[in-house]
């Protein structure tokens, strides 16, 4: 004969808190905040978006994607894929608000001014983390023993 144990079953309770994002640190058509990714981008717009694609951490390429991506298929794409995703990488890495659907919109009525909105972004943000650096020293202290002195 086996004996059976019952166990009262266990109570988990889980604590979820809800972080709102925040907003982006400028709007979309507000490039005079900035006017020197303006320049860059108005200029020399697919080095500009390469740079920014790299300072974000993301393959420098990945931008020239975008163009051949909007024929596939022989029609073409309303929404440029490459773009959509790093701006949704962007809003996750840094609590953003928004929406994939918003991102599509956004970059079909204006794609540059959303390239540039992500350079301001990442520049606001970069400014606003400081890098400390400690060093530690040693420094060598004499004892304070008696020292024999001779005779």
């Amino acid at each position: 004969m086996a004996a059976v144990t019952v166990q009262p079953p266990t109570t988990i309770s889980r604590t979820v808190t809800v972080v709102r994002g925040t907003e982006w640190s400028t709007g979309l058509c507000e490039c005079a905040k900035d006017c020197s990714i303006c320049c860059c981008a108005f200029w020399c717009f697919p080095c500009f978006m390469c740079r920014t694609a790299s300072q974000f951490g993301e393959c420098m390429c990945l931008p020239l994607l975008d163009p051949f991506c909007m024929g596939w298929l022989g029609f073409p794409v309303p929404c440029a894929p490459a773009s959509m995703a790093m701006r949704a990488a962007m809003r996750e890495r840094y609590r953003i608000q928004g929406s994939i659907c918003n991102d599509c919109g956004e970059l079909f009525c204006c794609y540059t001014c959303v390239w540039c909105q992500m350079a301001r972004e990442m520049k606001k943000r970069r400014q606003s983390y400081q890098v400390m650096t400690e060093k530690t020293v040693s420094v060598a202290v004499p004892s304070t023993s008696p020292v024999p002195t001779s005779p």
